[in-house]
């Protein structure tokens, strides 16, 4: 049994991890921000030994990760960060404040949560660190500068840190969506989205389910050769 943190567990890729994973005997803490909806369902869905705690944390509030952070009394085996926002727009009409707002939440946050439970791992020799991160991370797409920096950012983090605490048992890995069927997807036009998905060699969006399995993967003994890898779930884009 892992006690699992799920950071962003409320959001479309979040809640999908969280249900591929309950299958096992598995217990979460799981953070939210605004969604009390979909936490609680999830929460309700989850067996009453399996849910340690929810905790709502805004991500662009340095004071919510400390507390986040300080509140949780639990060992923690696994971290999984699918925590996100998009960006659209041109880079020149992008403001400092949304550029801060996209680093804390993507970037910082997971560094910061990460530094903050690897102690306790490295004396365990023993851990295992995820990060959801995008193909803009690793290709940038135009119209969301900023999101693909952040998300580049990430991805820097995951196989820097693989080489820094490999030898201490502990996995670090990413995986890396394409178009994804969500509600992030919403802002862009239909037409848009369709040009889009023909440009992907399986001609679909993938589903949350994709990259669930795939976490669901790393998080099992079968992927304990895996370390340091940037996963991509892209249907043959990249």
């Amino acid at each position: 049994m892992s006690q699992i943190l799920i950071i962003g567990a409320s959001g479309e890729i979040g809640q999908a991890i969280v249900r591929e994973l309950s299958q096992f005997s598995h217990q979460f803490i799981l953070h939210y921000h605004q969604n009390n909806k979909a936490i609680n369902e999830l929460a309700s869905d989850l067996n009453e030994d399996q849910l340690l705690m929810t905790i709502r944390a805004d991500l662009t509030e340095p004071k919510d990760i400390d507390s986040l952070m300080m509140s949780i009394p639990f060992s923690i085996d696994i971290i999984i960060f699918a925590q996100g926002q998009a960006h659209y727009g041109m880079f020149k009409e992008t403001t400092a404040s949304q550029i801060d707002d996209l680093y804390q939440t993507h970037v910082k946050s997971t560094m910061l949560i990460t530094k903050h439970f690897l102690p306790q791992m490295i004396r365990k020799q023993s851990g295992n660190i995820i990060v959801v991160t995008s193909i803009w991370g690793e290709v940038g797409a135009s119209y969301e500068v900023a999101y693909s920096t952040m998300k580049g950012a990430q991805i820097s983090f995951v196989k820097a840190l693989a080489k820094e605490v490999g030898n201490s048992g502990i996995k670090v890995n990413a995986v890396s969506p394409g178009l994804i069927n969500t509600k992030m997807n919403l802002e862009i036009e239909a037409s848009e989205l369709d040009k889009f998905e023909k440009t992907i060699p399986l001609q679909r969006k993938g589903k949350v389910k994709d990259v669930a399995n795939t976490v669901k993967f790393l998080c099992s003994k079968d992927s304990s050769y895996i370390h340091g890898q940037i996963i991509k779930i892209n249907g043959g884009m990249l």
